[in-house]
């Protein structure tokens, strides 16, 4: 009678923890769907998720197989990113991949819950994404860059290429929200450099024909552009005007490969690849308030000369010796 109550509660007992158990297995067993939340297109994007993906792959992730991933792009309009954003989240993925101040900022209203990687990010301090680099102090870690500096920097470099400049435009989309602590860098920069600095704005491709426009009636000498996503998306046909304007220009790598005069930035693959660490970090538990905002380190300088002999102009040696890459 004994052997026969202790073979009941037996029973009872594994009855009632073959729920949870099989919960765990189920979960467990689950593959992990993450949500990439794209400012611009695919194409646009193409090298930076090659990147990301061969991150990924080295850290055993298989696309389809072990890990799902769920794209959204907002083609460069803004204003749609929210609604990409809130897509994402009703679709309970694990956590979310952004690109860029405007990106991250959707997914930062869209959800406080989900992790939030940034693959990269104009400073995320200066723009209220994180309290911290090494304290977040919410549900976003990842890359951040400092465009600020980036930017007033490729101010200098212009300045040294072409000594004689005395208006410079800087190139924005007013609405990106990282726009405002660059300026600020830049107007530093132009006082220092005695050059007067003017603003001009685009947000969307339809409206740089005008800008420019605006560029030559104001004298406009050279320019500047800005690390905006729809910007480098369209780096062709930007530059394609400063070459039909003769403007020496500066700005994102792709602009200075599509016939800008020189670029100079942060490397994106390197920071895509690192994003891919983070995904990793936090499908295996990690918060990512305890995951330090890391800062980029590696930047580079290229020249196109291709351009420069069409604009008339002779590169000083000492900023072609410090070049990264040169097209001739």
């Amino acid at each position: 009678m004994i052997r026969k109550t202790v073979g009941i509660i037996a029973i009872l007992v594994l009855g009632f923890m073959l729920p949870p158990l099989a919960a765990h297995a189920q979960q467990a067993g689950k593959v992990p769907r993450i949500g990439f939340l794209g400012a611009t297109s695919e194409s646009a994007h193409r090298p930076l998720l090659e990147a990301f993906r061969q991150g990924l792959r080295d850290l055993g992730y298989v696309e389809g197989k072990n890990l799902i991933i769920e794209f959204r792009w907002a083609e460069g309009r803004y204003d749609r990113l929210p609604a990409l954003a809130a897509e994402l989240v009703g679709l309970q993925v694990d956590l979310l991949v952004s690109h860029g101040t405007p990106g991250t900022w959707a997914a930062k209203r869209a959800t406080s819950t989900i992790p939030i990687v940034m693959a990269a990010s104009g400073d995320a301090v200066a723009s209220g994404l994180v309290a911290s680099l090494a304290r977040s102090g919410g549900n976003i870690t990842g890359s951040t860059f400092f465009s600020p500096e980036a930017n007033a920097k490729r101010l200098e470099l212009l300045k040294e290429a072409v000594p004689r400049l005395r208006r410079v435009a800087v190139l924005l989309n007013p609405d990106d929200p990282g726009t405002a602590p660059i300026l600020r860098a830049m107007a530093l920069t132009a006082t220092s450099l005695k050059v007067a600095l003017q603003q001009f704005e685009a947000r969307g491709p339809s409206e740089f024909e005008s800008a420019f426009t605006a560029m030559a009636k104001r004298r406009i000498e050279a320019l500047v552009t800005t690390n905006d996503a729809m910007l480098i998306a369209n780096a062709g046909g930007l530059a394609a005007l400063a070459a039909q304007r003769r403007l020496p220009s500066v700005g994102f790598k792709q602009f200075a490969q599509a016939g800008g005069l020189m670029s100079y930035g942060v490397v994106f693959p390197g920071l895509y690849r690192r994003a891919a660490v983070f995904v990793d970090k936090i499908l295996k538990g990690a918060k990512p308030a305890d995951l330090p905002v890391e800062r980029a380190t590696r930047f580079d300088l290229l020249i196109n000369l291709k351009t420069a002999k069409a604009l008339g102009l002779t590169i000083p040696q000492s900023l072609l010796s410090r070049a990264d890459e040169v097209i001739q």
